[in-house]
C-alpha cells in the first residue's frame, strides 16, 4: 500500500493525464468518425473514396507507427505543438476509423425506406442523414462505440513512450526510486480499471435509455 500512499501525486498526475488523453481523443474520434461515416455513405463519389481511404489506411496502420508519424513527422512540416496534442491527434484519428465503421454498420441497419421517405419529402442528404438515419443508427451502435472508446483508453498507454504524462509512464519514475515493480503495476492496473469501468458504466446508461431492446 505504501507504493500508492508515498507516490499519490505521481499516480494522480498520471491518472489525470490518461483521463485527459481519453476524453479529448474520444471527442476527436467521435467527430471524425461521424464525418467519415457520412462520407462513406454520401452520394458523391469523391467523398466515398476519401472516407474509404481514411478507414483503410488507419485501420491497417499500427498505432505506434502512427504516433511516430504524427509526433516526429508533423514538426518537419512546420507544425510544432505540445506532445500531448500530437498524442491526442494520433489516438483520435486512429480510433475514428473504428468509430466510422461502427456507425456505418448502424446506418446499414436502418431500412432503406426511411431514407427514401425522407428524400420524397424534399429533405437533402444532410438532413436525411442527420435527422432520420443517424438517430436510429446511434441506438444500434452504442455497445460497439463504447467498446471502441474503452480500447482507446488502454491504447493511450503508448503516449508515455513519447514524453506524454499518462498512467503507465509512472512505472519508470517509481522503478528508479526503487519501489516494488509488481505493486507499481498493480496500482497502474487499478487506475486503468477505474477509467474503463467508468466508460462502461456511461455506455450502459446510454444503452438502457436509448439502445435497441434485444
Amino acid at each position: 500500500m505504501n507504493v500508492l500512499t508515498d507516490n499519490f501525486s505521481t499516480y494522480g498526475d498520471g491518472f489525470l493525464g490518461t483521463v485527459e488523453l481519453t476524453v479529448y481523443s474520444s471527442v476527436l474520434a467521435l467527430v471524425l468518425g461521424f464525418v467519415m461515416a457520412s462520407f462513406r455513405v454520401a452520394p458523391v463519389g469523391s467523398f466515398r473514396v476519401f472516407g474509404t481511404a481514411w478507414v483503410t489506411v488507419l485501420r491497417n496502420t499500427p498505432l505506434t507507427l502512427l504516433f511516430f508519424a504524427v509526433l516526429l513527422g508533423l514538426p518537419r512540416f512546420g507544425l510544432v505543438l505540445p506532445f500531448q496534442v500530437f498524442a491526442i491527434l494520433a489516438l483520435g484519428c486512429y480510433t475514428s476509423a473504428f468509430i466510422c465503421e461502427a456507425l456505418r454498420s448502424g446506418i446499414n441497419t436502418v431500412p432503406k425506406g426511411q431514407g427514401e421517405a425522407a428524400r420524397s419529402l424534399g429533405m437533402t442528404f444532410g438532413q436525411t442523414l442527420g435527422l432520420v438515419v443517424l438517430p436510429q443508427a446511434f441506438r444500434a451502435v452504442i455497445p460497439p462505440v463504447g467498446s471502441t472508446l474503452i480500447a482507446l483508453a488502454k491504447n493511450s498507454a503508448i503516449a508515455g513512450a513519447f514524453s506524454v504524462t499518462e498512467l503507465l509512464g509512472t512505472y519508470r519514475t517509481l522503478s528508479e526510486l526503487g519501489y516494488n515493480i509488481v505493486w507499481t503495476f498493480v496500482w497502474i492496473a487499478v487506475g486503468y480499471l477505474i477509467i474503463t469501468l467508468a466508460i462502461s458504466a456511461l455506455f450502459n446508461v446510454l444503452e438502457r435509455k436509448w439502445g435497441i431492446a434485444r
